[in-house]
């Protein structure tokens, strides 16, 4: 259990006590594109949303990506959904290889950098996935939540309790049907210091 004490003036001081089973028990969230209109591009975009492990539905996209006339936004979506799917087998490089090409394609799309973020939490680059994270925030994404769990991963990695503690109730807050945040927090123990 993470002892989280907090002061009258709201400075936390955090002494550390992690649970048998250690940090980052449960994955980096990702976050998916709704690719709507039919073809390939949609198929792809269900693919990625459906939390399947399936090369398969990398190769659907792959098809999308050379065969369809897509918008910059589908196209870049396309790539965020393909990039999650290789994800989902470790494919750290290639992922990272569709979400640079989709910031390349959109630059305005938050979802691509938090997936960029995801993968750095996932190679343990804590602090450096901070700034994909944060910048996918400042763009807005579909799912805030996802992105606020994920920068409390970064977080743990980086031993900042106090900073995961109050990332983890955020995506709470924004997600209230979500297990896994509640379970993360569910390791802290908030005690009061008068």
């Amino acid at each position: 259990m993470k002892r989280l004490t907090v002061g009258a003036a709201g400075v936390a001081a955090i002494a550390v006590a992690l649970l048998a089973g250690g940090l980052l028990t449960s994955g980096a969230a990702r976050a998916s594109v709704t690719v709507i209109g039919g073809g390939l591009a949609e198929d792809c975009s269900k693919g990625a949303l459906s939390g399947k492990v399936d090369a398969r539905l990398e190769e659907t996209c792959t098809k999308a990506l050379e065969m369809e006339v897509l918008t910059s936004r589908d196209r870049a979506g396309t790539l965020v959904n393909r990039g999650v799917l290789k994800m989902r087998r470790l494919n750290w490089a290639g992922a990272t290889k569709d979400f640079d090409e989709a910031v390349r394609v959109r630059p305005d799309m938050g979802e691509a950098y938090v997936n960029r973020g995801a993968v750095l939490i996932g190679q343990h680059h804590y602090a450096e996935s901070l700034t994909d994270l944060n910048k996918g925030l400042q763009l807005g994404v579909e799912e805030p939540a996802k992105v606020y769990f994920n920068r409390a991963l970064a977080y743990e990695g980086m031993d900042d309790e106090k900073s995961a503690y109050f990332d983890y109730q955020k995506a709470v807050e924004l997600s209230p049907d979500w297990a896994a945040p509640k379970t993360e927090l569910a390791r802290f123990h908030v005690e009061r210091k008068e």
